[in-house]
């Protein structure tokens, strides 16, 4: 081989290793990026069970409410009479 062959030859090397470095940092950085995603899906996920909680604790007052407001109802209404029995 000559010397030529042999510089572009290295050249090339030089550049692929360049080339392989550079991937390897975005990789890197793509991880580093997809972890961060992954702990804010967790955080997410964990904070849409806790207002589903709440959304839940809220319609059982909502409806216990809702139950005492009709039984009141109910209550205050006159009783019917002898002819309405009948």
């Amino acid at each position: 081989m000559s010397l030529d062959l042999l510089d572009k030859l290295e050249s090339r090397v030089q550049s692929a290793l360049e080339t392989i470095e550079l991937q390897q940092m975005e990789l890197e950085e793509e991880r580093a990026r997809a972890q961060e995603m992954a702990e804010k899906a967790a955080e997410l996920e964990a904070r849409n069970r806790e207002l589903e909680q709440q959304l839940q604790a809220w319609n059982s007052k909502a409806e216990g409410l809702l139950n005492r407001l009709s039984q009141a109802d109910d209550s205050n209404q006159p009783a019917p009479g002898l002819s309405e029995l009948a």
